[in-house]
């Protein structure tokens, strides 16, 4: 089956479905600048070990290597615009097909997009939390300094500030978790999205939806471990591919 074929199934698909879930992942990003961790010669994990720059650990350690690691991140997250997939799926929600998605970015783009309702498994890079006081604050209030200035982030109380986003060896959110769980079984669609499906407890929510009876359909450039049981399988540029099925699906409920 060519990738036409695969598009015009999987606009079938969305238009003959109730409850349509999305899960995203690094790759829907990409095409907006925003690096992946692993890509050959240029994931974020190419020249760091992750464990040493940003881990819950090291970060209290030696939060310094934190800071150095993520500023260059930070600049590019904050010149970052959505591209086509994520305004393809906000009009998709808009539509009212699709109820949730459930994203592994911290990148705010759904948002930017115009999506609604986005479950952030991994936190986000719009607030901060004191670790001494317990503080909130947003990112923005601090961002130019720090990027400026090259200093570490400082609560008024003195604190040392970390952004909410979940680091290697903490745990995910739970209320986000729990219902992003929720979704998934609810669900009769799951639409994958630039995901690989390797990092746990993400890469189990297809297969939760899976275990209910939900089709799937996978947009991505690599294989993931969803792709021989999913009704349609689209290894191509998902900022190309997506506005492809989305605009099907208007055409087929216009």
């Amino acid at each position: 089956m060519d990738t036409q074929q695969q598009i015009e199934r999987a606009a079938a698909l969305i238009v003959n479905s109730k409850y349509i879930v999305a899960l995203t992942g690094a790759g829907i990003s990409t095409p907006s600048g925003v690096p992946d961790f692993r890509s050959p010669g240029s994931g974020l994990w190419e020249k760091v070990n992750p464990l040493l720059v940003a881990s819950s650990f090291s970060f209290r350690l030696q939060p310094q290597a934190f800071y150095e690691w993520a500023r260059p991140l930070a600049r590019k997250l904050l010149k970052a615009e959505p591209n086509p997939a994520h305004h393809a799926l906000a009009e998709l929600e808009e539509m009212g097909l699709l109820k949730a998605v459930i994203t592994q970015n911290i990148d705010d783009l759904h948002q930017k997009a115009g999506s609604k309702r986005v479950l952030e498994l991994h936190g986000n890079m719009q607030q901060a939390t004191c670790l001494r006081c317990r503080k909130v604050v947003p990112i923005l209030d601090m961002i130019e300094r720090f990027l400026e200035e090259d200093e570490m982030p400082y609560c008024s109380c003195g604190g040392l500030l970390k952004p909410n986003v979940v680091l290697i060896g903490e745990q995910l959110p739970r209320w986000v978790l729990l219902e992003a769980w929720g979704e998934a079984e609810r669900c009769d669609l799951m639409l994958v999205v630039g995901s690989s499906l390797e990092i746990v407890p993400a890469a189990e929510i297809p297969f939760v939806a899976g275990r209910r009876g939900a089709r799937a359909i996978v947009v991505n450039y690599q294989p993931t471990p969803l792709d021989s049981q999913a009704d349609v399988v689209i290894h191509e540029d998902v900022a190309e591919v997506l506005p492809q099925i989305i605009g099907q699906v208007g055409r087929l409920v216009g």
